[in-house]
């Protein structure tokens, strides 16, 4: 039997790369004629994938909400992707670093612009029944949204800003942690008691933030930025990248949340409690809780306006 020059080639190479990790190519080549054909619904456990959705009521809508979820938890997960790459990364590459932070932007702008899902695909309805069934489970415990804001700065500029002067980065993890910004917005602003949402919440990963928090102090995305030479560090694609991204994180994607429960949840010239009992009006609003991933690349003036559009974006009658 006459072997093609390029299948000899190969089986050399292949040859040397399992001899080099002390590997045997003639018991992995029998394990390739005994393999099966991969197929796209074994590749992405498409079965498995399908099985997840499961309502906790009748109502047909509930469905669209838990899938959405799941999709926004995925892109979470691509973003996290990236940011790991960046934090991990030691050339401090020019090319490298915009293209990480671009394809960050472009997760983001998929799930801002298709967030209308939430605002307008739903029946409010049924989302006003169905949401009960939800108690006290909330979107406010996305921990994947929490660590990708802890890879993406320093947690002083996650701290409440009604603490935020008080505090610096030479305070403990465990001190900035505490006065975290998420926190006010399941938290009784007058008897200072926790929500049951935030509790379940602490109790399951606070020990994995603050091993994030440890492992990526000096080196998150905000760090590594600060850590560019000069040349680097004010190219203008980049910085105009990492304006973007701090928006689309900070600004766009709360108003995306701001939008869809003012729809549902406002009622009259009150508003309905959120499931778990968050301060969506003082939780979500990024005017209020200014957080701004990378301080030194905006002006006096763009901070004191950080996400002021919120206003007139909520209340134009035109959108109710």
């Amino acid at each position: 039997m006459n072997i093609k020059p390029e299948i000899a080639s190969r089986l050399a190479k292949l040859e040397e790369k399992y001899k080099n990790s002390g590997q045997d190519l003639g018991s992995y080549l029998d394990g390739l004629l005994h393999q099966r054909y991969l197929t796209y619904w074994d590749y992405i456990h498409l079965d498995t994938l399908l099985s997840l959705q499961i309502p906790k009521t009748h109502f047909p809508d509930e469905e669209i909400f838990i899938m959405y979820h799941q999709i926004t938890e995925l892109y979470f997960k691509l973003i996290i992707h990236e940011q790991k790459q960046i934090i991990d990364d030691k050339l401090q590459n020019l090319d490298f670093f915009l293209q990480k932070i671009n394809r960050i932007n472009n997760y983001y702008r998929v799930l801002i612009s298709s967030f209308d899902i939430m605002i307008n695909g739903m029946e409010r309805e049924q989302f006003l029944q169905y949401r009960m069934s939800l108690l006290p489970a909330s979107g406010f415990q996305s921990a994947q949204f929490r660590m990708i804001e802890i890879y993406a700065t320093p947690l002083i500029n996650l701290v409440h800003n009604s603490v935020r002067e008080k505090l610096s980065e030479q305070d403990s993890i465990e001190t900035l942690y505490e006065e975290i910004y998420w926190k006010k917005g399941a938290t009784d602003s007058e008897t200072g008691e926790k929500t049951l949402t935030l509790k379940q919440f602490e109790y399951r990963y606070t020990p994995r933030f603050m091993r994030i928090a440890k492992e990526v102090k000096n080196t998150t995305i905000y760090n590594k930025y600060l850590q560019l030479p000069d040349n680097v560090r004010n190219n203008h694609k980049l910085i105009s990248a990492m304006k973007s991204l701090d928006v689309n994180a900070n600004v766009n994607w709360n108003l995306m949340h701001m939008g869809a429960t003012y729809r549902h949840l406002k009622k009259d010239k009150s508003a309905i409690e959120a499931t778990g009992g968050t301060n969506w009006k003082e939780y979500l609003p990024p005017s209020f809780q200014k957080i701004i991933f990378f301080p030194e690349i905006w002006s006096h003036e763009e901070k004191n306006n950080w996400g002021k559009q919120w206003i007139e974006h909520m209340f134009n009658p035109e959108k109710e």
